[in-house]
């Protein structure tokens, strides 16, 4: 006796696969949304501080341009991780340490620093850096599949 109906089995790797592909692509749509809307934004404040006042307009200016920045290491990430299925310690910690980076320049037109909040950027900044010359001078080795 023959059965009529086809099941389909699928793995829990296809799955996991399906859903991972769908998530990627929906926070690359929603980075690349977050993206325009900087560049307009940046636009806009550059429009104001030219016809406006120039309060503050250049620290604004400077923070939205290292915003849009790790917006783009961000979709960088993403699509790389579309493409190869990894993602590259180089795009994290560029991001990273322009995220730092920002925060020292908001910190510099808020004058907000203490001695900690600088020490603990040098520490950090340093680090990132390390683990950033680490992984250029040591990349993976190609075809290491561990998992």
């Amino acid at each position: 006796m023959k059965t009529h109906f086809n099941i389909h089995t699928i793995s829990q790797k296809e799955i996991f696969n399906r859903i991972t592909d769908f998530v990627t692509v929906v926070i690359l749509y929603i980075l690349l949304l977050a993206l325009l809307a900087g560049v307009m934004s940046l636009l806009w404040d550059t429009k104001s501080m030219f016809f406006g006042s120039l309060n503050g307009g250049f620290g604004q200016i400077v923070s939205g341009v290292l915003t849009i920045f790790v917006l783009i290491d961000l979709f960088k990430t993403f699509v790389d991780y579309r493409e190869h299925e990894e993602i590259k310690i180089t795009y994290v910690t560029d991001a990273t340490i322009l995220i730092v980076m920002r925060e020292i320049a908001v910190g510099v037109y808020v004058q907000r620093f203490d001695y900690q909040f600088i020490l603990g950027m040098s520490a950090l900044l340093l680090t990132l850096g390390i683990i950033r010359a680490l992984a250029v001078k040591y990349p993976p080795i190609k075809g290491d599949n561990q998992q």
